[in-house]
């Protein structure tokens, strides 16, 4: 910050000036108005700026715009230094470059190195370690005065969003000031060089630099409003954009206003105008003000209306008069603050940011309390570092000695740096990109991340393993998509080519949408390949793919060229030709309204659909909203430390929710957030099978893409939208159908010790009252009951069979479901699939049966990673019955949620069916899929007691219902809406403990060549 300011009032000179001072002081050709005395409301109006700034960090509220103090110290530091170096130039003739740099390095930089020593040790301490080697880059910049170079090149980059602020944030002012010093001040010793043999050196030099300057200050404003439109930060931070407020404070000092006699009330208003518009650019300004543009023009003419207000006229030693504001900024609070500014401003924002890496996000008052706590340090460096060096007789006796407190300075605070590092990089490990090749293959499906992790806990969230994560903390920071620069940045209106792959193929899958698209970049070009495709990405940094209007972070402004982005590409793939397969995906996160979002999606899934190509949304993946890899890198050893909440992560996706309805023809849904984020617990994990898994706070590492390639591919391959690379094996089968043509996919006849519990290899546990994510709470049908994996409630009897039992302690029940492991139980092409099972239900009735509900099911495999799309995926009701009636039905559920050609929410129903002994025998059920014959039949001890055939719905919702591979459902549920619509409910008489007993469950296929019914098996 322009700090460099009046100096304060002379000592008598021990010997006489070389050159005596002109006869008059006010004179053209004397030296330039505004005299060398002390002005005390500068160093007064220095507190104002400082403690606006103080405010703005601290959070107060209404006092938002104090960022433009930075604009006041800006001025103020034109105007003094180009009074000085003016002054000097008038005097002797020249501008002697060395004083002057070795009065400004003694006068800044020791305070500065002070401060960057302070922060690089306690950084070490204070910080962990990926943001330790950030912060000590950090220093080096800053003691090398270009911060502010820094902070441009991470602000406008959008893929290094998401890292926390920088405890030396602040000295990017400060190196857009010293950066204009090294640039004006040789300038204006060229300038004089040139203007010294004028006869009037005073009016000629003066003449000259504010022709110069007036030029720049033109330049530099027109620079900074083409940059506010286009990049904002580097409208705020660049030196070329920010010339023209020192500018402003430069034509103070240089037009002759001291030859003028302005009214005193003139001057009165001048200067208390000035100070009310700097008060009302703190009140008003915010961070939506669009900065520094033209909103900057008002504290910087102010600042100039209050300077300009205290200039002596002609004849004039001072104006400051008894009511003018210049009286109030030289009074001695002002003043005292005003001296300590300088190292003030250095000090407050690391103590503001060490304090919130340690304690975590302060509100205000702790702010302020902390921005107070700073005077102290503030007051030590200024009483023994800046003060003495700065009135000490040795060093400034010769330039060369201020320079050299100058580069000491410098040198100390790199040097602490590189030792703070490079200690900390080799403490995180190398920072070299992943191999991906050497990465162990990716879970198909199920609860696990990864195949096979020997020696790994599956535990969510745990570090798994001894071994480090991967990729590491430093790596993971910069684990993009390869892609090169398809990622378009936010200035970029149109998209490349981007092919990838096989680009001489016909065949081509489209990845569209911003940066959360872009994430799934190597799975999608790896799905490509393997069918010799080309991949083409179409993706914009931080541009929703729903048709929405947002501003643009990185240009601080309405995000036009998204809007431009979106419309051309969506028009070349309307006229282009037609890829195989369009796969979406976006931030979730650009609106909460949702009726328009809705009206967004649909302007831009209308011309998608229209090139009739199969279109899949990929449901936007958790946004953690914090440093994971920062994280991580403090917690090596605890990875669960890095857990983030599940609420804040993983919103309710309005879309997805929509496709699942079969509100959204033509588009299917796909998810991975299942695996992301298991379970129905508060929190998501950061790591998983010791895999970190985001990059920054929103975006996938590129090894979790890669790992998460095979589960893609399934989903994509289950809901119909990608051929499979080769044909589908069924691993349990054996080599040849038996003696009847059927082929054994699964069988379990639950043999067992009893109490033990049915065979992982073959069954997973649904546990608590929902689904992962719980899409839909209560099962989705208002049962009462806890699902656990407690043998109290799932067990084996040690006779062959498997009891799932209802249990009630006190008022709140619990009871068991079981799913099997896998989900690609699908009819061969043509062919049937066949499910059975035999079953006693529990044997209870009458009012102590009231909302038992025992079933055997199916849902379509699609709905396990994600949980949506119910009923369009399909379900088949093989077995139900409740309240004990003696009584069994089978239903098909399909279609959209409500109506249509599936009846639903009823479904397609038997209705009851007469089973007297179905409570105290085993009776066998099943259900058969039938391509060939384009039905579902359903039976009871092998007799045919329900079908539905396609022709009673549409080809599609057919296809969507039946066409994929299942996963088979056993529980007992409690209550509910189908108990309930019976007759009856759970209450005080319904009695626990009566099990519903299966003795054997199979699965089978039949190519089809002969009849496949017939209750066969």
């Amino acid at each position: 910050m322009p700090f460099l300011l009046a100096p304060g009032p002379r000592r008598k000179p021990s010997a006489p000036p070389l050159t005596p001072p002109p006869s008059r002081s006010g004179g053209e050709s004397g030296p330039s108005p505004h005299r060398s005395a002390f002005r005390p409301d500068i160093e007064g109006l220095r507190a104002v700026a400082v403690l606006a700034v103080l405010a703005f960090h601290a959070e107060i509220p209404g006092l938002a715009g104090g960022f433009i103090g930075v604009d006041v110290f800006f001025v103020i530091s034109g105007y003094l230094i180009t009074g000085l170096l003016v002054r000097e130039a008038i005097s002797t003739g020249r501008i002697r470059l060395g004083d002057f740099f070795s009065r400004r390095a003694r006068r800044l930089l020791p305070s500065a190195a002070v401060v960057l020593a302070a922060v690089a040790v306690a950084g070490a301490w204070l910080t962990v370690p990926l943001r330790r080697t950030d912060l000590e880059y950090d220093v080096l910049s800053a003691a090398l005065s270009l911060a502010n170079w820094r902070f441009v090149s991470q602000r406008t980059d959008y893929l290094a969003a998401g890292h926390d602020q920088s405890p030396l944030l602040h000295f990017w002012s400060l190196a857009v000031e010293e950066q204009f010093y090294l640039f004006w001040a040789p300038l204006l010793a060229v300038v004089v060089l040139c203007a010294a043999r004028a006869v009037r050196r005073g009016r000629a030099v003066r003449s000259v630099v504010a022709l110069v300057t007036g030029a720049l200050v033109l330049g530099s404003f027109a620079l900074s409003l083409h940059w506010t439109e286009d990049s904002v930060s580097l409208a705020y931070l660049g030196t070329p954009s920010r010339v023209w407020q020192f500018g402003v404070g430069a034509l103070l000092a240089l037009l002759p206003w001291h030859l003028l006699r302005g009214p005193r009330t003139l001057r009165l208003l001048c200067g208390w105008g000035g100070a009310a518009a700097i008060g009302w650019c703190v009140v008003a300004y915010d961070a939506s003000t669009p900065y520094p543009g033209y909103a900057a023009l008002v504290p910087t003419l102010a600042t100039a209306a209050v300077i300009l207000a205290a200039i002596p006229g002609r004849g004039e030693r001072n104006v400051q008069g008894p009511y003018g504001v210049g009286r109030l900024l030289a009074g001695r609070a002002p003043r005292a603050v005003g001296r300590l500014s300088y190292t003030l401003y250095l000090w407050h924002w690391p103590v503001l940011v060490l304090a919130e890496a340690r304690l975590g996000a302060l509100g205000w008052p702790a702010r302020t309390a902390l921005t107070l706590a700073a005077v102290l340090p503030a007051l030590a460096t200024m009483r023994w570092v800046e003060q003495p060096l700065r009135r000490s007789r040795t060093v400034s006796e010769l330039p060369r000695r201020g320079l050299a407190v100058g580069v000491s300075a410098i040198v100390l605070p790199v040097a602490l740096a590189l030792v703070v590092g490079t200690a900390t990089l080799h403490l995180m490990g190398p920072a070299t990109p992943v191999d991906v090749k050497g990465l162990p293959p990716g879970a198909v499906s199920g609860p696990s991340l990864l195949a096979r992790a020997a020696g790994v806990s599956g535990t969510p969230g745990a570090s798994a393993g001894d071994g480090p994560v991967v990729p590491n903390p430093a790596q993971a920071r910069k684990d993009f998509p390869p892609d090169r620069d398809c990622q378009v940045a936010p200035e970029v209106t149109r998209s490349p080519e981007c092919l990838f792959g096989a680009v001489n193929s016909p065949d081509r899958i489209v990845l569209l949408g911003d940066s959360h698209a872009g994430q799934w970049f190597s799975p999608m070009l790896a799905l490509a390949a393997q069918r010799g495709w080309a991949l083409q990405e179409l993706i914009k940094q931080g541009c929703p793919l729903p048709q929405l209007a947002v501003d643009s972070p990185q240009l601080g402004r309405a995000y036009r060229e998204c809007d431009t982005w979106r419309a051309d590409t969506l028009d070349r793939l309307r006229t282009g030709p037609k890829p195989r397969l369009i796969v979406i995906a976006s931030l979730n996160r650009y609106t909460t309204d949702r009726q328009l979002l809705t009206a967004a999606w649909e302007k831009t899934l209308k011309p998608l659909r229209a090139t009739g190509a199969p279109i899949v949304y990929i449901e936007d993946t958790p946004v953690p909203g914090t440093d994971i890899p920062a994280c991580v890198s403090g917690a090596p050893d605890d990875a669960a430390a890095c857990a983030f909440s599940r609420a804040e992560a993983v919103p309710a996706d309005p879309l997805a929710r929509r496709i699942a309805s079969g509100a959204v023809p033509g588009v299917r849904s796909i998810s991975v957030n299942p695996v992301l984020c298991p379970g129905n617990g508060p929190t998501c994990p950061a790591v998983r099978d010791r895999i970190l898994l985001y990059r920054d706070d929103a975006h996938l590492t590129n090894v979790a893409a890669v790992v998460l390639a095979p589960r893609l591919e399934r989903l994509l391959t289950d809901s119909g939208a990608l051929p499979a690379a080769t044909a589908p094996a069924t691993p349990a089968a054996p080599a040849a159908p038996g003696a009847d043509g059927w082929t054994e996919l699964l069988r379990d006849d639950f043999d067992g010790p009893a109490g033990s519990r049915p065979s992982p290899a073959d069954w997973q546990y649904d546990l608590g009252t929902c689904y992962p994510g719980c899409p839909a709470p209560q099962w989705g049908t208002g049962e009462i009951e806890t699902m656990t994996d407690s043998t109290d409630n799932v067990r084996l009897d040690g006779k062959g069979a498997l009891e799932i039992v209802p249990t009630r302690e006190g008022e709140q029940w619990s009871s068991g479901r079981i799913e099997t492991v896998r989900s690609d139980f699908a009819p061969p092409p043509g062919g049937v699939l066949r499910i059975e099972a035999s079953i006693a239900l529990p044997d209870v009735t009458g009012p102590k049966a009231a909302g038992y509900w025992p079933a055997f099911w199916t849902l379509g495999a699609p709905l396990r990673d994600g949980y949506t799309g119910w009923p369009g995926v399909g379900e088949l009701d093989i077995m139900e019955s409740v309240n004990g009636r003696d009584t069994v039905f089978g239903s098909m559920h399909c279609g959209v949620l409500e109506g249509g050609p599936c009846e639903e929410p009823v479904g397609l129903t038997s209705g009851p069916q007469t089973c007297a002994s179905c409570r105290t025998e085993f009776h066998s059920y099943a259900v058969e899929v039938d391509l060939g014959a384009r039905e579902v039949r359903w039976y009871l001890d092998g007799r045919v007691y329900h079908r539905v055939s396609a022709g009673r719905m549409d080809a599609g919702t057919w296809k969507r219902a039946v066409d994929h591979g299942v996963f088979l459902i056993l529980n007992v549920a409690i209550g509910g809406k189908l108990p309930v619509a019976d007759g009856a409910t759970a209450g005080p008489a319904t009695e626990p403990g009566h099990p519903m007993r299966v003795d054997q469950v199979t699965v089978k296929v039949k190519v089809k060549g002969g009849e496949g019914g017939g209750g066969s098996g």
